[in-house]
């Protein structure tokens, strides 16, 4: 079942995407339109008053910050911690396999901020988990680019144990904790990008593990100059990645993965 549910979580997603949904509506409705069909300019006005929406207001800093506010770091590090979980969807495996070095996507930090955490907690215990996050991905899986990064900042292979099966963040949780067996009151931290905490919080507790969350990537600020600063792109995949934030929460909150369409801290 698991299985189905990811398959049909791609495709659905491939299919609407807000972006490729818009410029779909744009272009069938100017076909229409040009064939003479006056309701073709609805689902043309309403692909073009998406992109429109998204170039004039900041709507995707408005779909981002309820997400990336919601669960801050500590006001103060722990003075010890157990380990440090890093979730996977920071790297390009395609590129990597075919250019032969570690690939990295806008999520960089993911892979950047476990190195400081390292330094920081000597004795801690690191965990990178991920594997094939999508069916169009090749042989090389998220763990292999992570190790391969690492190993290269001089990170000790023994160091890090690398979870290699899981194909999205409700496998992560699963098949982490299936390996670690946590022990009540231990401190491990969550490391993943700020909008998607609350999701990755939600699916932790729902699993019985308590952890801190230590988000990175964020991508939203709090004044007008943040609002408008990024290129019209930028922000079209800003929203794009904020509604597939939301769908998912609303998913996992239907599916039982969660306990809460948005976990509170």
């Amino acid at each position: 079942m698991d299985t189905i549910l990811w398959v049909a979580s791609k495709l659905f997603w491939v299919f609407l995407r807000p972006n490729t949904l818009a410029l779909l509506l744009a272009c069938v409705g100017l076909y229409v339109g040009w064939r003479g069909r006056r309701w073709g300019r609805w689902p043309m006005l309403g692909g073009l008053g998406y992109f429109a929406v998204v170039l004039l207001t900041p709507l995707s800093q408005w779909l981002l910050l309820p997400l990336e506010d919601r669960f801050p770091r500590p006001a103060e590090p722990p003075p010890q911690v157990a380990g440090i979980i890093v979730l996977g969807g920071a790297v390009d495996q395609n590129l990597t396999e075919a250019r032969g070095i570690p690939a990295l996507n806008g999520a960089a930090e993911r892979m950047t901020e476990p190195l400081a955490l390292a330094r920081r907690y000597p004795g801690a215990r690191i965990v990178f988990t991920g594997g094939q996050g999508s069916p169009l991905h090749g042989t090389v899986t998220e763990a292999d680019v992570a190790k391969e990064l690492w190993t290269s900042m001089g990170l000790a292979p023994d160091r890090v144990l690398y979870e290699t099966r899981a194909r999205n963040t409700y496998e992560n949780v699963l098949l982490t904790r299936q390996i670690l067996m946590p022990k009540p009151g231990d401190t491990w931290l969550l490391v993943t990008s700020a909008g998607h905490m609350p999701r990755a919080m939600g699916i932790f507790r729902q699993a019985g593990w308590t952890v801190t969350p230590w988000p990175v990537n964020y991508t939203t600020g709090h004044t007008w100059r943040d609002w408008y600063d990024a290129p019209f792109g930028t922000r079209l995949n800003q929203t794009e990645w904020a509604v597939h934030e939301w769908l998912g929460l609303l998913a996992y909150r239907i599916m039982g993965r969660t306990n809460a369409v948005l976990p509170a801290p």
